[in-house]
């Protein structure tokens, strides 16, 4: 089991993969354990793909001592890729918090990130993302674990999605399983997604950039996404007019994954 002892907390961490390097980050989740399928399909086919669970998910510590932000995880992320001797490294961040760290490596440490990919991010919280991320604690808080999963996958994929893969979504093996019986890490992570600001700080970002706007999205949509591809000097960015919070379905899955592999293999 591949703990190292990172940032003062032990952090797991799975490598998958040869190649070039390649960290990807998602949301209240991880793509370790048995989550690999997440992960888009032939990329540790390609690529040395680095995944690890986020502070107080899966087998990762945390100290409720330390306030939770998102510069606390990109020390973390930072960190492990310091632990395997890693530099210049492909930072792709999606569904929201993994994105909002991809964007504080990428800021603060320029010399290790190759290039960025960001879908569902923010730069900066408005009203009307602070309150749903704080919904989404209450539920959670107020009436469990599951009533919160259904609320956040309504609200993550299309109706058409949702109706197709129900049973699937929802229940113990479903989405954001990580988070079942643990209130409080997913707490500190609201902490961290919420004081998330670096809409004043992204002209620093010198990393090539692609930023990818879901026009179907009802929590990050493009309203937060467009501003980060504007303040970043020379980013890219495309919009996907079937695209909800999160990548799904095999056409669009598909789609993802010829553009990352272009994306990629063009930096």
């Amino acid at each position: 089991m591949p703990i190292a002892r990172i940032n003062d907390h032990d952090m797991y961490y799975e490598v998958l993969g040869k190649g070039d390097p390649v960290l990807c980050m998602g949301g209240w989740g991880t793509f370790c354990h048995d989550n690999h399928h997440h992960l888009a399909r032939g990329l540790t086919d390609r690529y040395q793909v680095i995944i690890f669970d986020y502070r107080g998910i899966g087998d990762s510590s945390d100290d409720l001592s330390v306030p939770s932000s998102i510069s606390l995880h990109a020390d973390d992320a930072i960190g492990l890729l310091n632990h395997l001797g890693l530099r210049n490294v492909h930072l792709v961040g999606l569904v929201g918090m993994g994105a909002c760290v991809a964007q504080e490596m990428a800021i603060r440490r320029p010399d290790l990130a190759r290039s960025m990919l960001n879908t569902g991010a923010w730069c900066e919280v408005d009203p009307f993302l602070r309150d749903q991320l704080e919904m989404f604690r209450e539920i959670h808080r107020d009436a469990g674990f599951f009533a919160f999963q259904k609320v956040v996958t309504l609200l993550s994929f299309t109706p058409e999605y949702y109706i197709e893969n129900r049973d699937k979504l929802l229940g113990p093996q479903g989405g954001w399983k990580e988070l079942n019986g643990r209130y409080t890490a997913h707490s500190r992570l609201v902490d961290a997604c919420i004081g998330f600001e670096s809409r004043s700080r992204l002209h620093q970002v010198s990393c090539p950039t692609l930023v990818i706007h879901a026009a179907l999205d009802v929590v990050t949509s493009p309203r937060t996404t467009l501003p980060i591809e504007r303040s970043i000097p020379g980013a890219i960015g495309e919009t996907w007019d079937d695209l909800a919070h999160v990548v799904a379905g095999k056409a669009q899955k598909i789609r993802f994954c010829h553009r990352l592999f272009e994306w990629l293999g063009s930096h």
